[in-house]
C-alpha cells in the first residue's frame, strides 16, 4: 500500500512530465556563477569546472574541449586521467568499459552509478547492473565524475562514485558540424550534427558511426572488428524567457545498433608471447549484436523566482545476443577458461581450440547469450533557495523505477571442418537459461546546502526501497508455461546518510571533507546481504604560483563487500551476488595543472596536467569463492584487478592556429586473483606505460584538420587474464580527419 500511495503522489507531482532547457556552449566554460542565466538548466550535474572547485565532495568535469583534445572514441581513454578511476581494458576499442572508482570492482562497471543526461543508463540498474550497454562516447559532449559525499543524490550505487555523460545539447542558434576520420585497420568514424534555436523552439539531431576491421588476426582469416551506429534527436518547446512562470518541455530519442566480432577467448601464455594479436579459429563464430532505444521527456518549470522543479520520464530498451565460444568437449566438457589457464592439463581440448585441424562433431559449445532488458521510470527534482545573510539551497528528489533482465539462452554445437567452424547441432532456444530478473524501486533524497561566509555544509539523506525478483522457468519450458517455474524475492530498505563541508580560506586555498554511507543492492538470491561501507574523504584545492590542483585522501570501510558471478570474470555467468566479507579500501588522489608559458607575452600556451592515484585494497576476513578472480580468500589479501599506482601526464602546446598534445599513462601491475605478497606470474598483469599524441590545425574558423596517434611506441601489453586466457591492449593506431562546423 505504501508503494502504491507513493507512486500516486509521485505521478501527481510530476504529471506534466519531462525535461530541461539545454545548456549552451557558453555555460560550459569556466565562469563565475553570476554570469549564468538562472533559467537555463542542463542535464549536467556539475556543468563547469567552477562548480567542481566549490563542491563539498570530490568531483571531476571533462569539458567538450577536454574530449576534443585527443578525439577519443574509447571511454577507457577518456576517463583514465581522472584521479581515483581504474580501468580494465577488454577489446581495445572501449566497446564495453570496465570502470572502477575508488577500488570498487571494475567488472562491467557494475558497482558505479552510470547515467546519461541524469538518467540511469545501465541496461537494468537494479536487477542486472552489468553494463553490457555503454553510451557511444564519440557522441557525448561532456563527462562528469562524482566521488565521496558528492554522489549522495545519485544511487543506487553510492560507494565508489557516479558518472554522468551529457549528450549533445541544443544550440543557441542555427549551427552544425560534420567530422570524418580514417585510420589503420580500416577504422573510420563519421559524425554529423545539426541544430537550431528560436525564442520558443529548439532542436538538435546527431548521427555517429564508428567501425573497424579490428587489430586481431583470426586464424584462417576474417573480420575481428565492429560496426556501430548511433542516432540522437532532441526537440524543445519553451515559454518566453521573461514569462512570469517559465516552462520547458524537451523530448529526446536515441537509437543505436552494434555488430562486433568480439570473443571471450584469449590466448595461452606461450601463444600470447608469440603473437598477442592472434585469435584462434574456434572463435570465428563469436559475435555480439545489440540494439538500444531510449525515449526521454524532460519538463522544467520555475513557478517562483527561487523555486525550480524538473521532472523526467524515461524508458530504455536494450537487446543483445553475444554468440560466443563457451566450452570444449573432447572426452568431458571443459570451460574455455580452464583450458587456456592450464593447457598442459587439457592437451586434447587445447589442440581443438588452438589448432586448425578437423574435429569430431559437437566438440565446441557456442553459447547464445541472448538477453533483453528494459529500464523505465519517472523522477523529479525540486530546488528551493532562500536566505539573506546566508545562502540556503534545499534540494528534494524522488524517483520511481522499474527494470528487468530477460535471459533466453541456448548452446549450439560446432566442429572444425576444412578450416571452418561448422554448426553440427542446433539447440532448442531457452535450453541453457530461461529466466527473468526484475526490480521495482522507490528512491528519494533530501540535500541541504548552507553557505555562510566562507563555509559551505551539505548534509543529505537518501532512502531506497526496492523489491528484487527472479522467475526461473527452467531449461525444459521454452514456451514458459510455468510448469517448472521457481521464484524468489528480496525486499530491501536502506537509509543512506552523508554530509560534506568546504571551507574557503581564500580564492587560492580551500579544504573539503565528508563522510557518507556506501551501498550496493544485494540481488534477489537468499543469504546475500547488501554491500555496506562507511566512507570518509578529506582534501584540499589550491592555487600556488600558478599551480592549481587538488589533493584528496579517502578511506572506505566495508562491513560487507559483494562479489558477482560474472562470465566476464571467470564465473558461470549467473550474475548471482555473494558475500565477500569485510574489506578496506583507502587511497590518495592528486591532480596538478600548470601553464609553463603563463607569464610570457607569447600567444602560445603550454599547459601540463599531472594526475596520480594510489589505491590500497585489503580483504579483512576469510571466505571461499567459486568465482575465478577471488578463489580462496584470506584476511589481508589484495582485491584483484585494482592497480596500486597509476599516473597520467598530459602536455599541450597551443597556438591560435594549432594544438599539439602528448599524453602518457602508467598503470601498475595488478593481480588477477586475490592474494598478497609477490604476484605469481600466472595471476599477474604487468605494468605498462602507454603514450598517445594528437595534433589539430585550424585551417579556418570553420575547418579543422587533425590526427590522433594511440600507443605511439606500439607497446605490447596484456590487459586481462579472465575470463579465458590473456588478452592484449590495442597496438599502435593512427587516424586523421577533417571537421567542418557552421
Amino acid at each position: 500500500m505504501t508503494r502504491i500511495v507513493l507512486t500516486l503522489l509521485f505521478g501527481m507531482f510530476s504529471f506534466s512530465l519531462f525535461a530541461q532547457v539545454e545548456t549552451t556552449k557558453d555555460t560550459i566554460v569556466d565562469k563565475e556563477p553570476e554570469v549564468l542565466d538562472e533559467i537555463i538548466l542542463s542535464n549536467n550535474i556539475l556543468g563547469s569546472k567552477f562548480e567542481v572547485r566549490n563542491r563539498t565532495g570530490s568531483a571531476y568535469f571533462l569539458s567538450p574541449q577536454d574530449l576534443q583534445q585527443f578525439g577519443y572514441t574509447d571511454m577507457n581513454k577518456v576517463i583514465r586521467a581522472v584521479p581515483g578511476v581504474s580501468i580494465v581494458e577488454e577489446d581495445g576499442f572501449g566497446l564495453r568499459p570496465n570502470i572502477s572508482i575508488r577500488g570498487t570492482s571494475p567488472e562491467r562497471s557494475a558497482k558505479i552509478t552510470l547515467m546519461e543526461d541524469g538518467v540511469l543508463i545501465a541496461p537494468a540498474p537494479y536487477s542486472a547492473s552489468s553494463a553490457y550497454y555503454f553510451p557511444t562516447i564519440g557522441r557525448i559532449e561532456d563527462v562528469e565524475v562524482l566521488k565521496g559525499s558528492s554522489q549522495i543524490q545519485y544511487g543506487p550505487y553510492t560507494t565508489g562514485g557516479a558518472v554522468n555523460m551529457v549528450s549533445k545539447q541544443i544550440p543557441n542558434d542555427f549551427s552544425g558540424d560534420v567530422r570524418f576520420t580514417y585510420g589503420n585497420y580500416d577504422s573510420k568514424s563519421t559524425e554529423a550534427t545539426l541544430g537550431h534555436s528560436t525564442e520558443n523552439f529548439g532542436f538538435v539531431t546527431q548521427f555517429f558511426n564508428y567501425n573497424s576491421d579490428g587489430f586481431k588476426s583470426l586464424d584462417g582469416g576474417g573480420n575481428t572488428g565492429f560496426d556501430k551506429n548511433d542516432y540522437l534527436g532532441k526537440i524543445r518547446l519553451n515559454s518566453d524567457y521573461d514569462a512570469k512562470v517559465f516552462q520547458s518541455l524537451t523530448m529526446k530519442l536515441q537509437f543505436s545498433e552494434e555488430a562486433s566480432n568480439e570473443t571471450y577467448l584469449g590466448l595461452t601464455e606461450d601463444d600470447f608471447n608469440a603473437n598477442p594479436y592472434r585469435r584462434y579459429l574456434s572463435s570465428a563464430e563469436d559475435k555480439m549484436d545489440t540494439e538500444h532505444k531510449q525515449i526521454q521527456f524532460d519538463y522544467l518549470i520555475k513557478p517562483l523566482e527561487n523555486l525550480k522543479i524538473r521532472a523526467t520520464a524515461y524508458k530504455n530498451e536494450f537487446n543483445r545476443n553475444w554468440y560466443k565460444l563457451n566450452d570444449v568437449t573432447v572426452n568431458n566438457k571443459v570451460s574455455i577458461g580452464d583450458v587456456l589457464e592450464t593447457p598442459e592439463d587439457y592437451p586434447l581440448e587445447y589442440e581443438a581450440i588452438a589448432s586448425m585441424n578437423d574435429t569430431q562433431s559437437d566438440v565446441f559449445g557456442v553459447k547464445a547469450n541472448n538477453r533483453s532488458y528494459e529500464s523505465k521510470g519517472i523522477q523529479a527534482i525540486a530546488n528551493f533557495t532562500f536566505g539573506t545573510n546566508t545562502f540556503n539551497d534545499l534540494e528534494v528528489g524522488l524517483r520511481y523505477h522499474e527494470d528487468y533482465e530477460d535471459r533466453f539462452q541456448w548452446v549450439d554445437k560446432y566442429a572444425i571442418q576444412n578450416q571452418e567452424m561448422i554448426r553440427t547441432t542446433v539447440a532448442r532456444k531457452g535450453s541453457d537459461s530461461n529466466l527473468i530478473n526484475s526490480a521495482e524501486a522507490i528512491a528519494t533524497y533530501v540535500l541541504y546546502k548552507l553557505t555562510w561566509n566562507n563555509l559551505t555544509i551539505t548534509p543529505g539523506l537518501r532512502y531506497e526501497n526496492m523489491t528484487l525478483k527472479k522467475k526461473d522457468y527452467g531449461k525444459n519450458d521454452s514456451d514458459r508455461t510455468g510448469v517448472d517455474l521457481t521464484t524468489r524475492e528480496n525486499d530491501v530498505d536502506v537509509v543512506i546518510p552523508g554530509i560534506g563541508a568546504n571551507y574557503k580560506f581564500s580564492n587560492d586555498l580551500s579544504i573539503f571533507g565528508g563522510v557518507h554511507r556506501g551501498f550496493s543492492p544485494p540481488g534477489n538470491q537468499d543469504g546475500s546481504d547488501p554491500e555496506n561501507s562507511t566512507n570518509y574523504e578529506l582534501g584540499g584545492r589550491f592555487n600556488f604560483a600558478g599551480i592549481t590542483g587538488e589533493l584528496v585522501g579517502y578511506y572506505n570501510d566495508y562491513t560487507n563487500l559483494l562479489g558477482s558471478d560474472l562470465a566476464a570474470t571467470g564465473g558461470t555467468g549467473s550474475l548471482d551476488l555473494f558475500n565477500a566479507g569485510a574489506a578496506t579500501v583507502k587511497g590518495i588522489e592528486l591532480i596538478l595543472n600548470y601553464d609553463f608559458l603563463r607569464n610570457t607575452s607569447s600567444n602560445l600556451r603550454f599547459p601540463v596536467t599531472f594526475s596520480y592515484t594510489l589505491t590500497d585494497t585489503r580483504f579483512d576476513s576469510d571466505f571461499d569463492s567459486q568465482v575465478e578472480i577471488y578463489g580462496k580468500v584470506s584476511k589481508g589479501d589484495q582485491i584483484p584487478y585494482i592497480p596500486e599506482n597509476q599516473f597520467n601526464i598530459t602536455a599541450s602546446l597551443e597556438g591560435n592556429r594549432f594544438n599539439l598534445s602528448l599524453s602518457g599513462r602508467y598503470t601498475d601491475e595488478f593481480r588477477t586473483m586475490a592474494g598478497t605478497g609477490t604476484i605469481p606470474e600466472n595471476y599477474k598483469i604487468g605494468s605498462n606505460f602507454i603514450v598517445d599524441a594528437a595534433a589539430r590545425y585550424f585551417f579556418t574558423p570553420r575547418i579543422t584538420f587533425f590526427t590522433n596517434l594511440m600507443n605511439v611506441f606500439d607497446s605490447e601489453y596484456e590487459v586481462a587474464r579472465t575470463p579465458a586466457g590473456l588478452r592484449p591492449g590495442a597496438p599502435f593506431m593512427v587516424n586523421g580527419g577533417v571537421s567542418y562546423s557552421f
